[in-house]
């Protein structure tokens, strides 16, 4: 079985053990033995057969037509994200150029500009792999030290590996599930990647709560919302943040930039404010 297959039926099983027999209208007289659906259930409400849908968990088929992927998903109900993922692991194998495997990702010098002329928004750029690219002073000091060595600069392995990250992201636990949750997607999208398989290997074998996330296989795109951080200089402040992905240059693919700002909160834009001029002067 190659990753694909396992990655497919990781997913599969993940969804269908959350999908409540009663919710799709088949009723459950005795207790089971493993939470969801059963697989012959799921495949007799998808329209397919048994037999058919075992090989598709076990990874021995891999590319199923858009009618069963459409099928499986209304069964499961999954959501855009999600079903673009499935899509994703179903895919034709992508023919990549061993040296661009392990390309290291690089962030063009003009955008490295724009990020320093964001005075007073934090704001900093992202690869596919969670490695932070670039940012700006604010976004240095708001995710607990870029410019000064003082962290990871893969945010996953911050997250998983730095205990320092915990006061960073005082909601550490809904951070964490989301980075998973984006990590896992883009390992989807980029099944050829090695260096983002020897990272998800890393952490698997590192962290218990990093492996406990990885095996609920959720999905996530993070495009704006709001985001709580913690600074010895200026305590705790939500911020709001938007994501914005940039366009492909270089053969460079994924990169997001991401802005973060105080919104109406008076007391988040005071602090923005003081860690702006902490930044600035002297230490």
């Amino acid at each position: 079985m190659d990753d694909d297959g396992r990655e497919l039926g990781a997913f599969l099983r993940s969804r269908r053990a959350r999908v409540a027999p009663d919710s799709v209208g088949i009723t459950v007289g005795t207790r089971r033995r493993v939470p969801g659906l059963r697989r012959e259930e799921l495949a007799q409400l998808a329209g397919i057969s048994v037999d058919y849908y075992v090989r598709l968990e076990q990874g021995r088929a891999t590319q199923p037509s858009p009618e069963i992927l459409d099928a499986l998903a209304d069964v499961l109900g999954l959501g855009r994200t999600e079903r673009e993922h499935l899509r994703a692991l179903t895919g034709a194998p992508r023919k990549v150029r061993r040296s661009s495997r392990r390309r290291p990702e690089r962030v063009r010098p003009e955008l490295q500009r724009l990020l320093d002329a964001m005075y007073g928004l934090p704001a900093l750029i992202t690869g596919h792999r969670q490695d932070i690219l670039a940012w700006n002073r604010l976004g240095s000091e708001l995710f607990g030290g870029l410019g000064d060595g003082r962290r990871d600069h893969n945010n996953a392995r911050y997250l998983f590996l730095d205990p320092a990250s915990r006061e960073t992201f005082p909601d550490w636990e809904q951070r964490a599930r989301e980075t998973v949750a984006v990590l896992r997607l883009a390992a989807g999208r980029h099944a050829d990647d090695e260096r983002l398989r020897e990272l998800v290997g890393e952490l698997s074998v590192r962290s218990e709560d990093f492996g406990a996330l990885w095996a609920s296989a959720d999905v996530m795109v993070c495009g704006s919302g709001t985001k709580r951080f913690r600074h010895p200089a200026v305590g705790e402040l939500t911020l709001r943040y938007e994501t914005l992905q940039l366009p492909v240059s270089a053969g460079q693919a994924g990169q997001e930039l991401h802005v973060y700002n105080a919104g109406e909160d008076g007391g988040a834009e005071e602090a923005l404010r003081l860690l702006g001029t902490w930044t600035a002067s002297p230490r």
